[in-house]
């Protein structure tokens, strides 16, 4: 017997309550493991890539943007969703281009994870990119985003004492420092 089969729910039905754009919100009945029905409701994704993109090994390429569900202009990783049936490779290679205009020699996988698996089924793919060639930043219609150029060690400082609150970028961030 598995150690985990007492924790196990086990999915009953489905029902979309909202199919959007960029997500969809169901709602799932499941049976708890004592047998009684629940309901849980959650974000479904398509997942979503994260580069740390070095511009040297002191500094790298993040973007300041503006959002809306926040009210504030975040200081980010460059990032994206991945479209249906994307590689991630080519959703980093096309996220990294779009919102900072750089091309990266190299990239490599840093890390994957859930952002929130209590009311979502995202996953995060951070990866590190290097041997950077400038070009021209083509953002989405609906992007209004600034490339800037920031000391990793900075970022990292911002990243500890609270400045900056993304969590991709945090967990890039402090993956990146331990990887280094």
């Amino acid at each position: 017997m598995k150690k985990d089969a007492g924790l196990i729910e086990t999915f009953v039905r489905k029902k979309r309550i909202w199919r959007g754009r960029a997500v969809n919100f169901d709602v799932d009945t499941v049976r708890l493991p004592d047998g009684k029905l629940a309901t849980r409701e959650f974000m479904n994704h398509p997942g979503a890539v994260g580069v740390v993109p070095f511009l040297d090994k002191d500094t790298i390429v993040m973007v300041r943007q503006y959002r809306h569900p926040v009210g504030e202009v975040t200081l980010e990783l460059p990032a994206g969703k991945l479209d249906k049936g994307e590689n991630k490779l080519s959703c980093v290679r096309r996220e990294l281009a779009e919102e900072t205009g750089y091309t990266a020699k190299t990239i490599k996988p840093l890390l994957n994870y859930w952002p929130t698996p209590a009311f979502a089924d995202e996953v995060l793919y951070l990866y590190t990119a290097a041997g950077l060639t400038p070009g021209k930043v083509h953002a989405d219609d609906d992007e209004f985003i600034e490339a800037v150029a920031v000391p990793f060690k900075k970022a990292l400082a911002m990243a500890l004492d609270g400045r900056i609150m993304d969590s991709k970028t945090v967990v890039g961030l402090l993956a990146s420092a331990v990887a280094r």
